[in-house]
């Protein structure tokens, strides 16, 4: 089993998840943090418009899925045809548990 873990700099949640609805994923958990990547943010124009700040922190949107090991090109072929701007990261996940069945392995996802 593997974790992919997506930031997205644009809010593309939406059209990465109705295509990995398309193949079978549908356990998805989506968030909205803050962060800092190598682009800076927009400037924001205060006090009447005459200052100008450029805020340490931007809005993001943050995906992570549980997926098997024979998909992983294939999700992150969606997420890269469906998202603008963001990075995606795969971690190997060890062990998976339904706390209210008590499934193991990739039966959980």
């Amino acid at each position: 089993m593997l974790k992919i873990e997506v930031i997205l700099g644009e809010n593309d949640v939406m059209a990465i998840s109705e295509g990995l609805k398309k193949i079978g994923i549908g356990g998805l958990t989506v968030s909205k943090v803050r962060g800092r990547g190598k682009r800076p943010g927009p400037e924001i124009h205060a006090s009447k418009g005459s200052e100008i700040f450029t805020p340490q922190f931007n809005d993001k949107y943050k995906i992570d899925a549980i997926i098997a090991d024979a998909k992983e090109d294939e999700v992150i072929g969606i997420i890269k045809d469906n998202g603008r701007v963001g990075k995606i990261f795969v971690s190997q996940i060890l062990r998976a548990v339904d706390i209210a069945t008590g499934d193991e392995g990739e039966t959980t996802i």
